[in-house]
C-alpha cells in the first residue's frame, strides 16, 4: 500500500527504513523523501513507526529545570540524577 503518494513510497519501504533506524517521521522523510511535499502522510508514518519502534526518549526532570541533553547522558552515565543549576550539574 502507498503511504506517500507524492513520492511512490509504500508501506514497507517506511518499515525498510526504519528498521535501518529511521525512528521518527522527519528521518523517514530525510531517507525517502516521504512527508516532504502535501504531508499528508506524515500521520501514516507516524502510526506505522508507533511508539515502540525506538528507543522512547523520556523528559527527565533535570532537563525540564534546563541541563542540556549532553550535561543529563554524561551525569547518567556517572551514575549520578543531574539537576540543572545556572553554575552547571551537581550530583542529587
Amino acid at each position: 500500500m502507498y503511504v506517500c503518494s507524492c513520492f511512490g513510497i509504500t508501506e514497507k519501504q517506511v518499515r525498510d527504513h526504519a528498521e535501518a533506524g529511521a525512528c521518527t517521521p522527519r528521518q523517514i522523510a530525510s531517507a525517502s523523501k516521504a512527508g516532504t511535499d502535501c504531508g499528508s502522510c506524515v500521520r501514516s508514518i507516524q502510526s506505522i513507526l508507533g511508539r515502540g519502534a525506538c528507543p522512547r526518549r523520556e523528559l527527565s526532570a533535570s532537563a525540564a529545570v534546563g541541563t542540556s541533553a549532553v550535561e543529563t547522558a554524561v551525569a547518567q552515565a556517572a551514575g549520578v540524577r543531574a539537576v540543572g543549576t545556572s553554575a552547571g550539574l551537581e550530583a542529587a
